[in-house]
């Protein structure tokens, strides 16, 4: 006798997510894969310090099974943090396991198979296997260079009836680019007026190199009560604690608890004390201002090094923040074709096509450029311009 899968699983071996983290740990590969934040950067000893006061103070409690919604100092903290760009209490948060899982729960309480989600072109790709896997229909909308654009939105709004939208204005997976503060007035009015509710996904608003920081789109006019807002120590702390957050309002926020218990009952205690303690005694402000400058450096490596290597009709995006830029080559190249050389040469990337929820453009690829040097990054970018035939 065979397990027989879930029709939804149906001909699923593998998914882009798994395969780019395949590589994350290969020696002999310079990753531009996987938006992993350098190790060499995290305040190991803060945590260290942080979880052995948990241990020593709250050592029964910290390994103990705990309620659903989270840890009461972790919601105070959140929430003081939150409230920053977004008045927020502690009630109106719900602890994750990382915001990948706040897009799953999302998903789960919201869809039925065939409806429809609208979603940038492209978008995220780990967001576009969660909500498919809910039963979604995920219909792309246009966009440029300042994100999705408000008529368009409007459009398929009038022509698919959607049950909410997904975006991330802010530094987005894949392309880097953001949403000014008049595209969000435009796209928050335009979500207001149609009554359409948003998942805002901003696990990288803190990591701004330059330009003038946007509020959230929650933040904006009418939004607060129809948004979702997700967010994320990973970027900002370190993904190994798995702490994640939602922010949301009204009777949403108790089936997203009921989820996440269906789920796993809890995120792990111990990591929520842990950060509790991180945030009220080390000053998470200044250790994100070490990563921008750190990250802004290796930001202008990849960004100039594409651009003096890359072909005619090639372009490129140099993000303000973030962790990604993206590339489009143009004409009949297919990046997926090409990646099984880049990595037999030494070097990854993510081919774009599984960003798209429809038509990809399949000479595009997602770049990361915060995990290696400028030295590291140049040595990648020359492997892959001569993986790709750009060299010479």
């Amino acid at each position: 006798m065979t397990f027989q899968l879930a029709s939804r699983f149906a001909g699923v071996t593998s998914s882009p997510v798994r395969d780019i983290l395949s590589v994350v740990g290969r020696g002999d590969v310079i990753s531009f894969a996987g938006g992993i934040p350098d190790g060499s950067l995290f305040e190991v000893d803060d945590f260290r310090a942080a979880f052995d006061h948990v241990l020593a103070h709250s050592g029964r409690r910290a390994l103990q099974y705990a309620t659903t919604h989270g840890e009461p100092e972790l919601l105070e903290q959140l929430a003081a943090r939150v409230s920053r760009r977004l008045p927020t209490t502690p009630d109106q948060l719900q602890v994750t396991s990382g915001s990948q899982e706040g897009i799953f729960l999302v998903g789960q309480v919201l869809l039925d198979p065939g409806d429809v989600v609208l979603v940038e072109q492209p978008t995220y790709l780990a967001a576009v296997q969660a909500l498919a896997l809910a039963g979604a229909r995920l219909v792309a909308v246009p966009t440029d260079e300042h994100g999705v654009l408000p008529d368009a939105l409007e459009a398929a709004i009038a022509a698919h009836r959607p049950k909410f939208a997904y975006l991330i204005p802010t530094f987005q997976n894949p392309t880097g680019r953001s949403m000014p503060a008049d595209r969000r007035r435009e796209v928050a009015e335009v979500l207001v007026r149609t009554g359409v509710p948003l998942l805002e996904d901003d696990p990288y608003g803190e990591l701004r190199f330059e330009g003038e920081a946007a509020p959230p789109l929650a933040s904006l006019p009418g939004m607060a009560e129809q948004t979702v807002l997700l967010n994320s120590a990973s970027k900002i702390m370190a993904p190994g604690v798995r702490i994640g957050w939602l922010r949301a309002e009204g009777p949403i926020l108790r089936s997203l608890e009921v989820a996440k218990q269906a789920v796993g009952l809890q995120s792990a205690v111990t990591d929520q004390l842990a950060v509790a303690h991180y945030l009220a005694t080390c000053d998470l402000d200044a250790h994100i201002a070490r990563v921008v400058a750190v990250y802004r450096e290796r930001r202008d490596a990849m960004a100039d090094g594409l651009a003096a290597r890359l072909p005619d009709g090639a372009d490129v995006t140099r993000p303000e923040g973030g962790m990604f830029l993206w590339v489009r080559l143009g004409g009949s190249v297919d990046t997926a074709v090409h990646l099984p050389a880049a990595v037999g040469a030494g070097v990854a990337y993510v081919p774009g096509w599984p960003f798209f929820a429809s038509d990809p453009d399949r000479s595009t690829m997602r770049l990361s450029y915060v995990t290696n040097s400028p030295e590291v990054i140049s040595e990648g970018l020359d492997r892959l311009a001569a993986s790709l035939g750009w060299a010479g």
